[in-house]
């Protein structure tokens, strides 16, 4: 209920803000400013929808994508097909990508259009049951339509930078001196906003992995599966060739972790892993919901900029359904 809540003050914050610059642009300059703001109100509404409905094809280019029959991958279906029949959504087309990173990812325009892909790597790394708490995740980014609201919340920072070119650019080529500092003091104050609004985007991505972690238990995941697969993939990105992660790196927001923290992420939780075992058992989430996380400066920074949560926090969160 938190993260709804939470989610739900975010989207208004972002509105209200949207509201904010209309109103500052038609103080400034009047009905001119409405008239410019329009404009650029709809040129950046058609360039989220241009990549709304060209997105699923650029991500199965870029992620190498090959949907797969339930004659190949039976095991793989038949998980997919009963996640979606609990979540109540279509079950979604399935895709192996050649990425050569362990991770699983979801994505399409609509609940009818939705994909749930994973790669080789993950097929090897994890076991059933681990994999199925990492595709109840994605089946429940489905089933909160997350690609739509990240979508919609994106096109605030593209106004506040098209506002910031528009009137930059503007201002350093009026004759008129009031004019120009206007222009200019717009273009500061829709600057700022773009890196403010740019970094709510990212704490509305955070909120959404939380949400789906959730989603993947109540789907009938057990939290410790989820945890353990997070810690593997964590794991097998740690390993990964630079080379390979720079190339990912573009496309980490779609994948269950950020790919680039791996190596951080990693020793944090093998403090975790009290047995060394290679997995977090319930007991081991048990004395983890016990115990205090505190982040150091640099970790809330990185988390800040980052799409996903830090991954001890998150796996604390997920100790918190136990």
């Amino acid at each position: 209920m938190w993260l709804q809540l939470r989610l739900a003050l975010l989207i208004g914050l972002m509105f209200a803000i949207l509201y904010g610059i209309i109103a500052g642009i038609g103080y400034l300059l009047g009905a001119s400013g409405y008239i410019l703001y329009t404009y650029l109100l709809g040129f950046a509404i058609l360039l989220v929808l241009i990549q709304y409905l060209s997105g699923p094809k650029l991500v199965e280019i870029t992620m190498r994508v090959r949907y797969v029959s339930k004659e190949e991958y039976p095991e793989l279906h038949r998980m997919v097909e009963e996640l979606a029949n609990k979540a109540g959504i279509p079950k979604p087309k399935i895709g192996i990508s050649e990425l050569r990173i362990p991770n699983a990812f979801a994505f399409g325009r609509s609940k009818r259009d939705a994909r749930v892909c994973v790669t080789r790597g993950i097929l090897d790394l994890l076991d059933k049951e681990e994999l199925k708490a990492v595709l109840g995740h994605e089946i429940s980014h489905i089933k909160h339509r997350d690609v739509a609201i990240i979508t919609m919340l994106s096109v605030i920072p593209m106004i506040c930078y098209m506002l910031y070119v528009s009137f930059l650019w503007g201002g350093m080529f009026s004759r008129d001196r009031r004019e120009a500092g206007i222009a200019m003091l717009i273009g500061l104050i829709a600057l700022i906003m773009y890196f403010v609004t740019s970094l709510l985007v990212m704490y509305g991505s955070r909120i959404r992995e939380y949400y789906a972690d959730l989603g993947s238990v109540e789907l009938g995941n057990h939290p410790s599966k989820l945890a353990t697969a997070l810690y593997k993939l964590v794991y097998g990105s740690a390993r990964a060739d630079d080379h390979i992660l720079k190339q990912a790196a573009g496309m980490k927001a779609f994948f269950l972790n950020d790919v680039t923290q791996a190596r951080r992420e990693i020793r944090e939780l093998k403090e975790i892993d009290l047995d060394m075992s290679g997995t977090i058992d319930e007991d081991e989430l048990k004395i983890l919901r016990e115990r205090k996380v505190k982040l150091s400066l640099e970790d809330k920074i990185l988390e800040l900029l980052s799409s996903h949560p830090n991954m001890l926090k998150r796996v604390k969160h997920l100790a918190s359904l136990v």
